[in-house]
C-alpha cells in the first residue's frame, strides 16, 4: 500500500487528476471505476479543467460507478446518476454509451446486481478504481461486518451512513436506507485502486485502515492486501499515521 500525503484537499485533487490522466494516456480505453460523495468533487473539477485545457482526452474511457441508491430514478437530483453527469460527465466529453451505473429502480434488484457485475467482467474488469472512505471504514456501500467476498449486491445502510448522507436531503426520512453497490471482491479485483481521504474527521479510520487488523468491521482494511493500492491523503487525514 502506497501512501501519498499532500498539504490540502486541492493538492490531493490535482495529484489524483494527474494519476488518472497518466492512466488514460497509457490506455485511452481505460475502464475507470468512480465514486460519489463530497470527497471526489475537487478531483472531478480538476479533470474537467484538464479536459477544457486540452490536456486530457477522456472520450474513449468506460466508466463504472460504485453504487446507486435504491428507489431513486436517474433524474432525481440526489441520485448518483444525476451527480456524476453534473459533476463530471458533461464536462469531459465522455461517450454516454460508455457510462455505467446500477439502476436503483430496477424491478428485480438482485438481477440488476448480477447484470452490473457481468457488465464489469465483460469490459475486462476495472483498470483504476477511485474510492472514498466512510467514517466507519466503508468503501462503496460495503458497511462494517459485510463479507469481504461479496460481489455487486444490495446493501443495507447503517445509521452512521444515513446520518452522514442526511445533509444532501431535505429531511432524514428522505435518505434511502438501501443501495446497490459493488462488493468488496469486485473492488479488490481492480488492477489499481486510488483511495482519497481529506480532513481531520477521517484521520482515525485511515489509521485503522493502514495499521489495524484486516477485518470486515473495517472494510477498507482489506486494501492492505491489494498489490497496487494508493492512499492519497491531505495532512489532516494522515495525522494519525
Amino acid at each position: 500500500m502506497q501512501i501519498i500525503v499532500r498539504d490540502n484537499p486541492q493538492q490531493v485533487a490535482e495529484v489524483a487528476a494527474a494519476l488518472i490522466r497518466a492512466q488514460v494516456l497509457r490506455k485511452p480505453e481505460t475502464v475507470l471505476g468512480l465514486a460519489t460523495g463530497s470527497t471526489p468533487v475537487p478531483l472531478y473539477d480538476a479533470l474537467v479543467r484538464l479536459h477544457s485545457a486540452g490536456e486530457a482526452d477522456m472520450s474513449r474511457i468506460t466508466t463504472y460507478n460504485l453504487d446507486e441508491y435504491v428507489g431513486l430514478a436517474p433524474d432525481h437530483d440526489q441520485s448518483y446518476h444525476y451527480f456524476m453527469w453534473e459533476k463530471l460527465f458533461y464536462g469531459i466529453g465522455v461517450d454516454p454509451g460508455q457510462v455505467h451505473l446500477p439502476s436503483g429502480i430496477a424491478e428485480d434488484l438482485d438481477a440488476e446486481c448480477l447484470r452490473y457485475e457481468e457488465s464489469i467482467q465483460a469490459a475486462g474488469g476495472i483498470d483504476l478504481q477511485v474510492l472514498g472512505i466512510g467514517l466507519n471504514g466503508h468503501i462503496g456501500f460495503n458497511e462494517p461486518g459485510d463479507t469481504f467476498s461479496n460481489r455487486t449486491c444490495v446493501a443495507e445502510l447503517t445509521e452512521s451512513t444515513i446520518q452522514a448522507n442526511r445533509r444532501f436531503f431535505d429531511s432524514e426520512d428522505q435518505v434511502p436506507r438501501r443501495a446497490l453497490t459493488m462488493g468488496i471482491r469486485t473492488i479488490f479485483q481492480s488492477r489499481e485502486i486510488l483511495l482519497i481521504a481529506c480532513g481531520a474527521a477521517k484521520a482515525g479510520i485511515i489509521a485503522q485502515t493502514v495499521h489495524g487488523p484486516i477485518i470486515s468491521q473495517v472494510p477498507a482494511s482489506v486494501l492492505q492486501l491489494h498489490p497496487n493500492a494508493r492512499l492519497l491523503l491531505d495532512k489532516e487525514a494522515a495525522a494519525e499515521l
